[in-house]
């Protein structure tokens, strides 16, 4: 069963060919380390994991680089305001090297917590100043950039097609009067590459032209090269890298070498709050600790995201994260249950399962449908070891680590154990209306109470 994948290059689908036999070469744009990753921003880790875990499921080994970038992304996508790792410096009166240091432990403590397949290069941009250095000299011996007195610009106009990603259309008129607003720039569409730092500038390295900083867009096109080569399979990303950062890669690239890096390119969509976009004015950004803090583990959130393509907008809502929070119990439950199974699941229904799973997650990912074969194999009444091993088999795409969930030891408090005894009696004396009612006060006083064939089960919300 092929792998297809939706491409933002070719806007289509596509089977997906590796250029080396079974193995991928991958890139996926990383965090800017100057703040803790919100929820929002997880989403497009969540999928860089769900899509690692799929390429290893159909058998292919991976060389996978993730950027960290701890200098040059300016406070805009494009060429204006300030260093974003400069700004945090400045507000939390740090260096912005502790900065740094401090919110990429926290970050990757967030991908360990999500238990998410990393990446087997991690490469920090203040590591490969030299690297990304020798690239723009490449650029520039190629005849791509123009200078001004305090930036080396890349030149769009060089190129045969500036836009192959968003598809733009540069109106001339248009262009003249976006260069108006930044007189240095020939075209509206062209990007700093090599930035003069100024006499206060903390960040900042000696360099073929003076002490400078690098332009945000270069480093992944530089550390894509060092680590992959001109050409590699995959690079991903948000949606909101599109129309500007990815397509200045592709630019730079193409101004390198002529080529275009990535031969599949893939973007996960934004996440929404209450259908309204993530801001700090909002008051509606959340981190994984916020989550906690309200009672929601972080697999809580990871099978929340599971309730939706990849492509498609999420919304999410504590009502939603409720449900969620329901589906992983019944996971686990689900799972120990057949776990402690005696019965014997024929052949053709264990590749049945198998192959409807296969088919899923090998459509782009469709981890919706994928998770429904996952739900028919938890509810099959026939308990069965068989089923066990073969959710842990799912779970090497899920990543929920259910081989090592242990259910935690929760000690009742009397007043509940005697509320439910109470309510016991009332079912062996069909007052059902008391029982509902005691089942109620139970679950106000912060636990779940479930009638099972052996007996109720009671748990803690």
């Amino acid at each position: 069963m092929k792998l297809k994948i939706y491409s933002t290059l070719t806007k289509q689908k596509e089977e997906f060919k590796s250029i080396d036999e079974n193995k991928v070469r991958m890139y996926s744009c990383g965090p800017t380390v100057y703040y803790f990753a919100h929820i929002g921003n997880l989403r497009a880790y969540l999928f860089m994991d769900n899509l690692r875990r799929v390429l290893k499921y159909n058998g292919y080994s991976l060389k996978h680089v993730m950027n960290i970038t701890d200098v040059g992304h300016l406070v805009s996508d494009a060429d204006e305001g300030e260093d974003k790792m400069m700004k945090a410096a400045r507000l939390e009166h740090k260096d912005p090297f502790e900065i740094a240091k401090f919110y990429t432990e926290a970050f990757l403590s967030d991908m360990k917590k999500l238990n998410i397949d990393m990446p087997e290069i991690i490469s920090k941009a203040t590591e490969h100043i030299k690297c990304m250095e020798e690239y723009v000299q490449q650029i520039i011996a190629n005849g791509y950039t123009y200078e001004t007195e305090d930036t080396i610009y890349f030149d769009t106009s060089k190129l045969d097609k500036y836009g192959v990603l968003s598809n733009k259309n540069i109106d001339e008129k248009n262009t003249e009067a976006r260069i108006n607003i930044d007189p240095n720039k020939k075209n509206q569409n062209d990007f700093a590459l090599w930035i003069k730092a100024p006499e206060n500038h903390l960040m900042k390295w000696d360099t073929f032209w003076g002490k400078c900083y690098p332009g945000w867009h270069l480093e992944c096109s530089a550390m894509g090269h060092k680590y992959l080569g001109e050409e590699f399979d995959i690079h991903t990303g948000g949606v909101d890298h599109i129309p500007i950062h990815h397509e200045n890669e592709i630019a730079q690239a193409k101004g390198f070498c002529g080529k275009i890096p990535a031969h599949y390119w893939m973007h996960v969509e934004f996440l929404q709050v209450d259908s309204k976009k993530m801001s700090k004015s909002l008051r509606n950004l959340y981190t994984l600790d916020d989550l906690k803090e309200k009672g929601f583990e972080p697999y809580v959130y990871k099978m929340f995201n599971f309730s939706s393509h990849y492509r498609n907008k999420i919304n999410f809502t504590f009502k939603a994260m409720e449900a969620a929070k329901t589906s992983l119990s019944r996971l686990r439950e689900g799972y120990l249950k057949h776990l402690d199974g005696t019965e014997t699941i024929n052949e053709e229904t264990i590749n049945d399962y198998k192959e409807r799973f296969l088919e899923a997650i090998n459509d782009d990912l469709n981890m919706p449908v994928a998770m429904s074969v996952v739900w028919d194999v938890v509810k099959n009444p026939n308990k069965s070891k068989q089923l066990a091993e073969l959710i842990l088999e799912f779970d090497k795409v899920l990543g929920f680590d259910l081989k090592n969930y242990k259910p935690e030891n929760i000690e009742i408090p009397e007043e509940i154990l005697e509320l439910v005894e109470e309510r016991k009696k009332a079912r062996e004396n069909k007052n059902w209306e008391k029982s509902d009612e005691l089942r109620d006060l139970i679950q106000e006083k912060g636990y779940i109470i479930k009638d099972t064939k052996e007996g109720a089960e009671i748990k803690k919300k």
